[in-house]
């Protein structure tokens, strides 16, 4: 694709589970994108989610990717084959956006760049709730030196584990899974985002059971083993000198999920839920007592969710620009969380093997939804 073409850009959707529907949600209603057909291994479900959002092609991955007016690929399949059906989607001369995580670990996600690279295609990757109003909001404040100069940060995800409602939850809990590869890339990403890359981490995980059993839908009460970590405490330090303290687990029964706070030296700042594309920000101050409120600052963008990033993306092709949720911000944080495994798994700290600087802002009256291509 270059300048000279112009309308909506075509989009192929591979894997037609749960996650499909919110993504097809808003692309369905983008004027620059055009989804022209859905695959899966079972063809019988790509035909009906095709069909639920008028989406006229259905079929196999390898029909997908024969297509000529198909240029990005979404790739929503299970982190286990997310690097390679990329691979494949790079191969026939795709660009592609994946879910997280984008690789298993950093030499196949390296290895995946490395040929987007030469080919000349865009490998970008979830999450895109850092383009969304939310975290763009919060980066112009720290921009504005609304707290000060910016020192440390604390995020925290703690719930009891996915198996209570989730009707297939064995993938969350093997390779690629647990709460640091599942819900980490939305708290990293924020990270990196804000304060820059992560140098060094020096973390602690555990496991607390071997089997957990699934507590609804049809394969209620089946027991599935637990590969992964599922309580993960880190210690983080950026190139520029912040440290940040994390936490990820799946064997809370009190939750915490959400918290993600800047500390500067003017105040702390509370940023909205990651894992959301917007939602409210306060900023505490020295001296406050109990009693008082904190500030509150409205956000200001608009109203997509799951999906922003592929409009982004094809904007960002078209303008021959790079993409902001790009597939070097996805190998970093993906290197943070693999540095964060390994660091647990033998009690020493990790430095990193990798950078990424965080993307250029949103533009405030950036519009997902209108037609500009």
């Amino acid at each position: 694709m270059n300048g000279a073409v112009s309308g909506p850009v075509g989009v192929g959707v591979i894997g037609a589970g749960v996650i499909s529907t919110q993504y097809l949600d808003n692309l369905s209603r983008a004027s620059d994108v055009s989804v022209h057909m859905i695959a899966d291994l079972d063809l019988d479900r790509a035909r009906a989610r095709a069909d639920e959002y008028d989406v006229a092609g259905a079929g196999s991955v390898d029909e997908l990717l024969a297509r000529d007016d198909i240029d990005i690929v979404l790739n929503l399949t299970i982190p286990a084959v997310h690097a390679s059906v990329a691979t494949s989607c790079v191969e026939a001369g795709k660009h592609v956006w994946t879910e997280k995580p984008f690789a298993l670990d950093r030499v196949e996600g390296q290895r995946l760049l490395d040929l987007a690279t030469e080919r000349g295609l865009r490998v970008a990757c979830a999450p895109d709730t850092v383009l969304g109003p939310g975290v763009q909001t919060a980066r112009r404040l720290l921009e504005q030196g609304a707290i000060g100069e910016p020192v440390s940060a604390l995020t925290m995800f703690q719930v009891s584990g996915p198996e209570a409602w989730h009707p297939s939850p064995e993938f969350l809990y093997a390779r690629g899974g647990g709460p640091l590869f599942d819900m980490g890339p939305y708290y990293l990403t924020t990270l990196v985002q804000l304060l820059g890359p992560i140098a060094r981490v020096d973390a602690r995980g555990t496991r607390a059971r071997t089997e957990r059993i699934i507590g609804s839908g049809p394969k209620a009460g089946t027991r599935f083993p637990v590969e992964v970590p599922t309580n993960v405490a880190a210690l983080y330090e950026t190139v520029a000198g912040h440290v940040a303290q994390s936490t990820f687990s799946f064997e809370s029964p009190r939750p915490r999920v959400g918290v993600v706070e800047i500390t500067g030296t003017e105040g702390t700042l509370v940023l909205p839920d990651p894992n959301m594309f917007d939602g409210e920000i306060t900023i505490w101050r020295a001296g406050m007592m109990p009693d008082d409120e904190p500030e509150r600052h409205a956000t200001t963008g608009h109203g997509m969710t799951r999906g922003l990033g592929v409009v982004e993306l094809a904007r960002a092709i078209r303008a021959g620009v790079p993409e902001r949720a790009s597939g070097e911000l996805a190998l970093h944080v993906l290197d943070i969380m693999q540095s964060t495994e390994e660091s647990a798994a033998s009690g020493a700290p990790i430095a990193l093997v990798t950078t990424a600087s965080p993307a250029a802002a949103m533009p405030e009256g950036f519009d997902p939804w209108g037609a500009t291509l």
